[in-house]
């Protein structure tokens, strides 16, 4: 390794050698951890740290209310420390945050923070996913003409169902857009009231929402790969169980569907030509009139 390429390593494991800390045995970072070059290391560990706050709060800008500023800011670095970035674009960092939370015990006395770090890292990735393929309305007509245990229905890319313990998307929504009231959010919180949240992109806008068990199961057995009919299936079930506890209206797949269509959640029927979990694509087998995938 040349010198300059062993100076730039050195650098790089003094950002992330924490204050008296013990220097690993390399004679270029011992260099650079002493005097003269401590100021300078101080600026880009300095600069590493607004860097680390400032990508952190772009990801996660509903946890970054909830900790409080000076608090979020020390955090973020500790987790730059602790979870270094392993690429350039530090849009890609973040990912390890909801873990970090959960096993930090400083933080549990809010016990749905690392849940709303998921949720909030879904809606984050699901704004960089690939872009959907168009809409195909006459692809609809397979779910007059075949079985349900034949076909499937088609999801944009990135779409993520998150099953919660707390009103995660309560908590993100009335940081977000105020609504519903921070009252309302509270007593929630209080119940433990669980969510399951749904993000997927409709166009080049994410959206979330929260969802019933019926369309929870559903989701997530198409998200699984899974037929058609096993997704009513799941949907039943999970409808089955809900209104053992409360009073629910049936679930009804039609109006589900048409909402579901209309807000670009589902993009088309297609033929289930896989158990493994759908790539959210329509081949070119699958287009209506075409049995042969």
């Amino acid at each position: 390794m040349s010198a300059l390429a062993q100076q730039q390593q050195a650098l790089l494991q003094a950002l992330w050698t924490r204050p008296g800390q013990a220097p690993p045995d390399s004679p270029a970072l011992v260099a650079l951890l002493a005097a003269p070059w401590q100021r300078g290391l101080a600026a880009y560990r300095t600069n590493a740290g607004a860097l680390a706050e400032r990508a952190l709060q772009a990801a996660y800008p509903v946890v970054a209310e909830l900790i409080g500023g000076d608090s979020f800011a020390l955090m973020a670095r500790q987790f730059w420390l602790r979870h270094p970035p392993e690429r350039g674009d530090l849009a890609c960092w973040g990912e390890a945050l909801p873990g970090f939370l959960a096993r930090d015990p400083q933080l549990a006395n809010v016990p749905y923070l690392a849940d709303v770090a998921r949720l909030e890292w879904a809606l984050h990735c699901n704004a960089g996913a690939p872009d959907a393929a168009p809409l195909e309305p006459a692809s609809f007509a397979l779910l007059g003409q075949q079985a349900p245990d034949v076909l499937t229905l088609r999801l944009p890319p990135g779409t993520v169902l998150q099953r919660s313990r707390w009103p995660v998307v309560s908590l993100v929504n009335v940081h977000l857009l105020g609504d519903p009231g921070f009252d309302t959010v509270a007593a929630r919180v209080q119940a433990r009231q669980g969510e399951a949240a749904l993000v997927w992109r409709q166009g080049l806008r994410p959206c979330l929402m929260a969802c019933t068990p019926a369309e929870a199961a559903l989701v997530e057995a198409l998200l699984a790969g899974q037929s058609l009919l096993a997704a009513l299936d799941a949907a039943l079930a999970a409808q089955a169980v809900d209104a053992a506890r409360a009073q629910q209206a049936a679930f009804d797949f039609s109006a589900w569907l048409n909402a579901a269509v209309t807000q670009g959640l589902v993009l088309g029927a297609c033929w289930r030509v896989t158990a493994q979990p759908q790539e959210n694509a329509l081949p070119p087998s699958a287009r209506p009139g075409d049995p042969s995938g």
